[in-house]
């Protein structure tokens, strides 16, 4: 499988990366900072460099074409209102119409779990990335594209286990970065696992059997 990551310096799709790559599959890593080629193609994933914000949707198609699956992890990252909307919401967009012009239908986009961050003090820009985010997944889900929105609770850095909870709707939880990079890549090989939305959290199912027995419930 050919698969396009985009955001494949951040923290899931580097693991994401290097999951895909380590099981034989070819990866493209799409990321915009320089300084950040290295670490994409350590990862085992082609680099290739490109911007959300500058590049066309023509240019991403151009980029896309020829793989079998798009891969939306990239972020803003709190670095302003401004480049959350034109990263996670206007860059998704733009990604989405971009695999369909390339005629690459499988799409996942990494979103937020609806319940993420609600213990802390509410601010300005976290409201604001929880309304691009939720208006991406509202466009994703009237493409014509092949897609699944993978929303994991708050990510964190310890080791993963290889197990998760994942459903239509599920409590809310943490789950490490490890664990939603190995969903993923087990959700992009089951062909029949796909236009739902799935949250995602840790648990004590494997990842595998976890992907594997959502295909049901979104087909």
């Amino acid at each position: 499988m050919k698969v396009f990551v985009v955001g494949a310096a951040g923290g899931v799709g580097s693991r994401l990366a290097r999951l895909l790559a380590d099981a034989g599959d070819e990866v493209t890593g799409m990321f915009r900072n320089p300084a950040q080629a290295d670490a994409v193609h350590a990862a085992g994933a082609t680099a290739l460099a490109g911007d959300l914000i500058g590049d066309s949707v023509d240019d991403l198609a151009a980029k896309m074409a020829g793989h079998d699956a798009v891969v939306f992890s990239a972020g803003a990252h709190g670095t302003g209102l401004d480049k959350t909307t034109l990263i996670d919401g206007r860059g998704l967009e733009k990604s989405a119409e971009a695999a369909l012009r390339a005629g690459v239908r499988r799409f996942v986009l990494v979103s937020v779990f609806p319940d993420a961050g609600r213990g802390r003090e509410p601010s300005a820009g976290f409201e604001h990335y929880m309304k691009v985010k939720k208006t991406a997944d509202v466009y994703l889900v009237r493409t014509a594209l092949d897609w699944l929105i993978v929303r994991p609770g708050t990510l964190v850095d310890r080791p993963g286990t290889g197990r998760v909870t994942a459903g239509p709707a599920i409590e809310y939880g943490d789950v490490p970065r490890d664990d939603v990079a190995a969903f993923i890549a087990a959700a992009l090989h089951q062909p029949g696992l796909g236009r739902g939305i799935v949250e995602l959290t840790g648990g004590d199912t494997p990842v595998g059997d976890a992907a594997a027995g959502l295909v049901e419930l979104t087909s």
